[in-house]
């Protein structure tokens, strides 16, 4: 079971892999690269509503997998239509590109949270522990998303063939998936080889949850949130886990970009740490691989309180260091601030997810990590982005740069402020929730 749900999250993060941290760089090369906060920030608008309500009727599911399998099969069908929009529409216009997008997470971002209720129930229906089971399984996760950021980070297609390179001031080097709309089939691909793997997850046939329909699901849903919230401290972790959202999508959103418009200024032209930004980014992911393992035992030795806050102090010093960080002799200082997200990332949201699934009532647990997606990916993501969004453009622009035989889109400008803010941000709810929050009672 472990091997079968380990390839599934593979697949599940693969698919998020091929655009998620090279998607602002696809934008701007399509003059979208102003809008880039509200691309975003969709991942919060969809979450708001789509998360919570597909996790309440996982819960009623008898099989929960077939809903997990329509979802990614109909999110990929959406993201292939993006992608065709985008190769027949090279100068990208908002409205019909963002409707596509927004029509593909509303699909997609369900599957995160129902990816872990699935797993959840089949790893306790086989009276395996989840706090000790689960991370040496989400690790797949990692796995495949960093092995697709490979991927579009160094493919292209050229002549009727697939290439590789790592290049940018050579010719082909701006036809890299990473700059184009072919990271969107990519990850279409993927959705659809997700759905078809979801549907193979085996049934307990002594699982004798009943089966519902979605409109009573949708009647229930009110109560069983007032009824989750109403648990004591529940409340107060929930609004933390607004806050520390807002860090995770100004990440992905920014690094990139941020990253690349380095190769604009003659010192480091040819660099391949400023060309490859998505593989530069990856190690972000395989820090977050390595770290996850230590989630359980951390919260098992110090509890939520402890591991939050390094968790959000993570941030402020991942914020930190690109700030000062750049391909030259700063390079240690972008590496860093890539290492220290494995501690950001898992000690926040793994860890979350684990501490409510602890929490939640059995009957809940689907609702509860949907839930945790409304917080995080909805309403922090959202509000946050739109601000951080504000903070960059106030401070940089997009423009037609060379770069060796190529012309880039490069996002130009002075990158030190906005970073500087974005640390001292997480510092400060570091601070808040270590001053405020008490675990609560189950």
């Amino acid at each position: 079971m472990k091997t079968r749900l380990s390839i599934l999250y593979f697949l599940q993060f693969g698919i998020w892999g091929c655009y998620l941290t090279s998607l602002g760089q696809f934008l701007g090369s399509g003059g979208l690269g102003r809008d880039i906060a509200w691309f975003y920030a969709a991942i919060g608008i969809v979450s708001i509503i789509t998360p919570s309500l597909f996790g309440r009727i996982a819960d009623k599911l008898k099989m929960p997998h077939r809903l997990l399998s329509a979802s990614h099969i109909v999110a990929a069908v959406i993201m292939t239509g993006l992608w065709y929009y985008a190769f027949s529409h090279p100068k990208l216009e908002f409205t019909p590109a963002y409707l596509l997008y927004v029509g593909f997470l509303a699909f997609y971002m369900p599957t995160m949270a129902l990816s872990n209720t699935v797993s959840f129930r089949l790893l306790e229906e086989r009276n395996m522990n989840t706090v000790t089971s689960f991370p040496h399984i989400r690790i797949w996760g990692t796995i495949g998303f960093v092995a697709a950021q490979w991927f579009v980070n160094s493919a292209y297609w050229d002549g009727g063939s697939l290439h590789f390179t790592l290049q940018d001031t050579a010719d082909p080097g701006h036809l890299r998936f990473q700059y184009n709309s072919m990271q969107l089939l990519c990850s279409g691909i993927m959705g659809v080889a997700t759905g078809l793997y979801a549907m193979s997850l085996p049934v307990n046939p002594n699982n004798d949850t009943i089966r519902t329909t979605v409109k009573s699901s949708q009647v229930n849903i009110w109560e069983a949130i007032k009824k989750l919230v109403g648990i004591k401290g529940v409340a107060l972790f929930l609004i933390f886990v607004i806050f520390s959202g807002v860090c995770l999508q100004i990440s992905n959103g920014f690094v990139t970009p941020y990253i690349t418009h380095f190769t604009a200024f003659p010192e480091y032209m040819g660099s391949l740490a400023a060309g490859n930004a998505t593989m530069l980014f990856s190690l972000s992911q395989i820090s977050e691989g390595v770290c996850i393992l230590l989630v359980g035992l951390a919260l098992k030795w110090k509890g939520i309180r402890f591991v939050y806050a390094i968790g959000l102090l993570a941030w402020a010093t991942r914020f930190l260091m690109l700030g000062f960080g750049n391909p030259g002799d700063g390079l240690w200082l972008l590496i860093g601030s890539m290492l220290v997200y494995g501690i950001a990332f898992n000690f926040i949201t793994i860890a979350g997810h684990l501490h409510i699934q602890q929490i939640a009532p059995k009957d809940m647990k689907g609702l509860a990590q949907g839930m945790m997606m409304f917080m995080s990916n909805g309403i922090g993501a959202t509000t946050g982005m739109l601000i951080a969004g504000a903070i960059v453009n106030h401070w940089c622009q997009w423009e037609m740069i060379s770069v060796g035989d190529s012309t880039l889109r490069l996002f130009m400008g002075d990158w030190f402020f906005p970073w500087i803010i974005f640390a001292a941000y997480a510092f400060i709810i570091s601070l808040l929730w270590t001053l405020t929050y008490r675990k609560p009672t189950p």
